[in-house]
This record gives C-alpha cells, structure tokens and sequence, in this order.
C-alpha cells in the first residue's frame, strides 16, 4: 500500500457517467436551487448574508489544476493525447499502469513555481479567490501529506508544499482561497473508485479502506494546516455512498465553518451549487451557484493547447454568468515548471484592468431583469441602475432595448478615462427603449452604458426583441414547445470538452416550436435555422400574419446554420414565430435556433 503507517454513443454515455460533474438535472435549473440544500438546514439568505457572503458578493475567482499530469503535458511514450489533460492516465485516453504513473513524480521538479506571482495574476486578472486541486482524480497530493508517500513533497524532487506558499500569498494580498479535492475517485490508490481493487500484498481493498485511510485524513488536512480556508470543492462523488458524503461534510463544516462547500460533494450537502463544466447558461438560475470554464480547452496544462479565450471573450462570459445570477470561476493550468502559459496571463491581465475601470458591473453586482442575454450584450443591475455591458456595438448610431416599462431617467456611456457621457433616448410605446450612441466603441472590449431609473427597472422577458440593425437568435430555451421534446443535452467533442445545447427533438405530428417576439421595425428579415439530424430535412417556419417558408436543406450531425429564405413582418410590434419539421427523421432531427437578420444589415 501507499499509506506510511499501514460504438461512439456507448462510449459518450460511458463518458457522461465517468466523467460526469453535473450535479443537477434541468429541472432543477427551472425550479430554481433551493432542491441543492438537500439536508442543510441553512437557507440561501441566511447563506448571502453569512459566510456565503464573500461567494455572492465576489462573482469571479481562479481555478487552477495543476497536478502530476502537468508534468506530462498530453505526453505519453512520445504520443500526444488531445482532450484534457488531467485525464491522461484514464484508459480512454492513454491508459498509463499505476506503477509506470506514479514513476512520473521522480522527475517532477516546478522549479519556476512562485505562489506570489500566481496570486499577483488573480489579482490584476480582478479574480477574489482561489481554488487549487490539492488532489485530482490521478490520487497525487499537491501537499505535504502525512497520510501518503504519493505526495509532491515526499515522491518528487521538488521537496517543497506549494499549497502552504499560495494560501499564505492568497491571504498576504486579501484574497481568498480553496482546496478542491477528488474525494471519490483515486486511479492510484487501493479502494479508490477506478483505482486498483487489491492491495500491494494483494489483498481486497474497499471503498471503505481508501475513505478511512485515505480520503477522510488528507481532507483533514488540508482543512487544518493551511489556515482559514474559504472554499472545499469536491468533485464527482459518482456512487459514493451517502454514508460517506454526510460524515466527510460534517468533519469540513467541523473544522473550517466558515468554508463554503460546492454542491459536488454529493446528496445536496453543498452550500452552493456547480451547475457543469465549460458552460454559460442561457437562463437565469436562482440561489448561489457558480459555473467554472477554463482559459483554454484542456483543464490541466497540455503543450499544444493555445486556444486561449480572449480578454473580450472572457469578460462576455464573466458577465453572462452574473447576468444569469451565477459566479464565475475561471481556469489556469501551470505547466511542468509551475508557471501559468504567458499568453494566457496576458489576456487576464487585460481582463482586470477593464474590471478596473468598471467594478460596479461585476462585483456585488445582481442579475439582468431579462432572464436570458440581448444580441448586443448582457446586463447587470445594482438598486435602481442598470448597466448595459456591449460586446457587439452598433455601427449605425442606434442602441435599442426591447421590453423596457419603467422610465428610464438617464442614460450615460461610463468612458474609459473615468468621464461620462449623457446620451439622448427614446422609449416607445410598445416598451423599446432606443439609444443615440456613438458610431464609434468608446471601449476596445466591452462598453458600459449605465441607466438610471426612479425604481428599480421592471421589463418584459416574455416577448423576445426582434431587432432592425442586427441579427436575433432565438434559443428553443425561451420557444413554447408543443408535440416534441425540449430538452438540454451536452456532448464531447475532444475528451473532455464539453459542449451544450437546449433543443427540440422527438418530434410528433404536429410538432412545433413557438416564440412570442416584439418586432421593432416592419420588413424582411432572413431566416436561418441551425439544426442537427441527417440526410435532408424540410422545415417550416410561419408567423401570425400567415407568412410561410418551407425549404429543404441538408443536415449533419453537428449544429449547423442553415438559409431557410425570406421572412416579411407586415407591421411592427408583437408577432409569433412558429417551426416545425415537415420531412426528415422526427428522432434524430434536432432543432436548437432560428435566427432573423434584417435584410438591410
């Protein structure tokens, strides 16, 4: 032992049960959260005003996987394995012996590893806290761990415990910090799931016997030696018995009370919920929960993995996620060395010196009015004002904002120098707001027009803006569904790269999507439809004005846009639009979007 003192679609769903860290089902998203709490008897208020207030209040922290699989970087045996990187022992990826595993420690030497200068990037990148894989799904602690040899002090050459020098870098610059930690799974350690089922004297080991010697006292550890601690994220608790999940909860709220624990632990025990991985949701979620995405496409550090997220694209996601009531936790993977990919540092860097200029947006920020993001952007709001954060700015002096019934007061551009400028508006009588903005972005990224109001803005969320000067999506998400199924579904493109989409399949007869929308300005607008199935599908689209097109064109399995023709509003104002499949496959074709871009755009 380890102890010092003692065909494709079977293969995605055997992915999805493996790898799966979703925690909860759609359903629940559309209820709300309060089904997370499960057995605690603490409520979300109790929790925003208690030690869940620095979580609610923060909306944007590091998350960094750095492991014994970092030293590989999707290397094995001179072979590069795509997909994350932290799952690159996993026989779906290069399916390493534990003992050829564990032989990577002995030259596993982050040299470059400086806790101050990783702290220092979350902080410039606006980032309040920190979370670190103290141990991964591979059974390697990233600690100084009493309980195992399979530690980054006692196995490598490096002989030091980062995890004491980024608390104590985290806690010197007033940031606040976490452990994650894979209770469940261990690929290295007897008992563990998916670890070895025999000891090294060959003897039967259990889940019992990875727990008690294992997993219960090295998360002792890392909630007793490091300080106050403000998070412990657990990760895929899979078929762990509830037995286990409620004695290991109890021991963390034990020790560390003030520690806030994701609702990956297991059975509702969580203070708040993890709704999935590299996912923005489209639709707002109530109570405390946080997704997390990662810089690039891999978790851990992989050689060929440079497909960082840009400081816009980053910044849009943070502040869709706050739109939607979440908090956003982002990702980092150091290297073999222990430092952070440059390019990757730079574009946060750049990142929080937007946050910089426009804090109000993001912290102690409360969500959008609409329940799902605008063509132009997302929205957050504080009190009686409202911020418009525009990623896509309009290039013909015109800003407009559908569903609007409270009058607005003022409208203002925040500019980047710190100065402000008033802007004129109208709001009309079916409930647009439209803004004379500049033709020119004042912000590079993302421009920030604030509105205030004498109360707090109330809007219509039902009825979906079509809008004169951009293209508009509408998601089946917001789509009324009738004889068929709307469903969220996810898959894996590369291992591990999780994709997501809410859409309409099983289709019956009579089978339609139906979206209620208010039309700003009266005309044609193409009709793009973005759909999977096979072979070719038809597909009718048809409005309350009796304006029909029905086309056939091709499908693939993947997500395309497809030109469906030419689509005439008669008259502004509220209109319905409906779809449906008229030939084709009902099982396999799969709706996800219709979009209209006004033919003068």
């Amino acid at each position: 032992m380890i102890l010092k003192n003692r065909n494709k679609y079977v293969l995605l769903v055997l992915a999805v049960l493996c790898i799966s860290n979703l925690s909860f089902s759609q359903d629940k998203k559309e209820k709300g959260m309060e089904e997370m709490w499960g057995e605690t008897s603490v409520s979300i208020d109790a929790l925003k005003n208690g030690k869940g207030k620095f979580f609610d209040e923060s909306n944007f922290g590091m998350f960094i996987h750095w492991g014994l699989f970092s030293n590989l970087g999707g290397v094995w045996n001179d072979k590069t394995y795509y997909g994350i990187g932290e799952w690159i022992m996993n026989p779906r990826m290069a399916g390493i012996p534990v003992a050829d595993y564990k032989k990577i420690a002995n030259d596993f030497n982050p040299t470059e590893f400086d806790a101050k200068k990783i702290a220092q990037l979350a902080k410039d990148a606006g980032m309040k806290y920190i979370v670190i894989t103290s141990k991964h799904h591979e059974g390697f602690a990233m600690f100084d761990s009493k309980v195992s040899d399979f530690d980054i002090v006692d196995a490598s050459p490096f002989g030091r415990d980062p995890m004491h020098e980024l608390s104590n870098a985290c806690h010197e610059l007033g940031l606040g910090f976490g452990f994650y930690y894979s209770h469940n799974q261990d690929w290295t350690t007897p008992g563990g799931a998916r670890g070895p089922k025999t000891d090294a004297n060959g003897k039967e080991a259990t889940f019992k016997d990875y727990f008690y010697n294992k997993c219960k006292p090295q998360v002792k550890e890392i909630c007793t030696n490091y300080g106050q601690i403000d998070f412990v994220w657990f990760d895929t608790p899979g078929d762990m018995k509830k037995e286990y999940v409620v004695e290991l909860a109890a021991m963390v709220r034990e020790l560390q009370p003030k520690a806030m624990m994701c609702s990956r632990v297991g059975y509702g025990l969580g203070d708040y919920a993890s709704v999935g991985d590299m996912e923005v949701p489209t639709k707002r979620i109530n109570g405390l929960w946080e997704t997390c995405d990662t810089n690039n496409d891999s978790w851990s550090y992989a050689w060929y993995d440079n497909n960082f997220k840009s400081p816009k694209v980053i910044l849009s996601r943070l502040v869709e996620t706050v739109a939607r009531g979440g908090s956003y936790l982002f990702n980092v993977g150091p290297n073999n060395l222990g430092t952070v990919p440059e390019i990757g540092a730079e574009f946060l860097r750049e990142t929080g010196k937007w946050l910089k200029r426009y804090p109000q947006v993001v912290y102690d920020a409360d969500p959008s009015p609409w329940e799902y993001k605008l063509p132009w952007g997302d929205v957050t709001t504080k009190d009686n004002a409202m911020f418009l954060a525009v990623s896509d700015w309009p290039t013909d002096g015109k800003l407009y904002v559908p569903g609007v019934k409270t009058k607005i007061k003022s409208a203002k551009i925040l500019n980047p120098e710190g100065k402000s400028v008033k802007i004129k508006f109208t709001q009309t009588k079916d409930n647009w707001v439209v803004f004379d903005v500049p033709f020119k972005a004042p912000e590079k990224l993302i421009s920030i027009i604030e509105l205030t109001s004498k109360t707090k803005v109330a809007v219509d969320d039902k009825e979906l803006g079509i809008y004169p000067n951009r293209e508009t999506e509408l998601i089946t998400e917001f789509g009324n569904v009738s004889n068929a199924e709307q469903k969220n579904i996810r898959w894996m493109e590369k291992f591990g790269e999780w994709k997501h989409a809410n859409q309409v399949g099983n289709w019956e007869k009579n089978g339609q999507v139906t979206w209620d929308v208010n039309v700003q300005k009266a005309g044609y607008y193409y009709v793009n439809l973005c759909y999977a199935g096979e072979d070719r599908l038809v597909w009718k689209i048809e409005t309350d004005e009796d304006i029909r097109i029905q086309n056939q064109q091709a499908a693939t399995a993947k997500y395309v846009d497809y030109k469906m023709g030419i689509l005439e509003f008669k008259k502004p104002g509220k209109h319905s639009i409906s779809v449906s499949l008229v030939e084709g496959n009902p099982k396999s074709s799969s709706l996800k979007s219709i979009v209209l871009v006004p033919v003068n755009h």
